[in-house]
């Protein structure tokens, strides 16, 4: 597959201005690009997990003025949607790329999820210190794995909004993110990194369904 990368265009995306006008630029330079890179990612994490999956890119259907500040690709292994089940996602804001393994607050098992991955906290800290966590996935911000703290997961079991998002992220300005093949490499090995938590989350969110 010959994905080309990311590059300054389509972070420039984000700054223009109107909601039609920005959705344009996102389904002609971003979302080709989504399918192309989501496809092969989508191919790798079912052999890796030994189930199929499902590419979803996001739509934003639902936003009548403000233009989106970000847009994502999301694999799960629901073909309906994702965000009610643990999920990979990979994504632009203006000034960075990331790359998630991401827990959010649609998902109804939180809780139970939270508490599996309280009991796993040392692991959780044994990942490359070049991981970032998110708290919320509407925010660009992220905490470096390192800084990350119990309480952190305490709050993501206890309050009904917050999240976990767990992988990397890559500035815009990131030589990586024009070396498609490169890129793409590394993102397979983040996943797989998280592949023992994401599968995790699913032990948990299993045990709900059949309780």
């Amino acid at each position: 597959m010959a994905f080309h990368g990311f590059n300054q265009e389509d972070f420039n995306t984000f700054t223009i201005d109107g909601l039609d006008e920005r959705m344009e630029a996102i389904q002609t330079r971003i979302q080709p690009k989504f399918q192309e890179l989501g496809s092969e990612l989508a191919d790798h994490l079912a052999l890796q997990l030994g189930n199929e999956v499902y590419l979803h890119i996001a739509k934003h259907a639902r936003r009548t003025v403000n233009p989106p500040k970000d847009t994502w690709l999301a694999i799960a292994d629901n073909k309906r949607g994702y965000k009610k089940h643990p999920h990979f996602q990979l994504g632009l804001f203006d000034d960075h790329v990331f790359i998630w393994l991401a827990l959010i607050y649609e998902l109804p098992n939180k809780k139970e999820i939270a508490k599996s991955f309280l009991t796993k906290f040392d692991e959780i800290k044994q990942l490359p210190d070049n991981f970032v966590v998110s708290l919320d996935h509407m925010q660009k911000d992220s905490i470096q794995l390192t800084d990350l703290e119990k309480s952190d997961l305490e709050r993501f079991r206890d309050v009904k909004k917050a999240e976990f998002l767990i992988g990397r992220h890559f500035k815009a300005n990131d030589n990586i993110l024009q070396d498609g093949n490169r890129f793409l490499e590394t993102v397979k090995h983040t996943y797989d990194t998280l592949i023992p938590f994401y599968q995790l989350a699913l032990r948990s969110r299993n045990e709900m369904v059949n309780k």
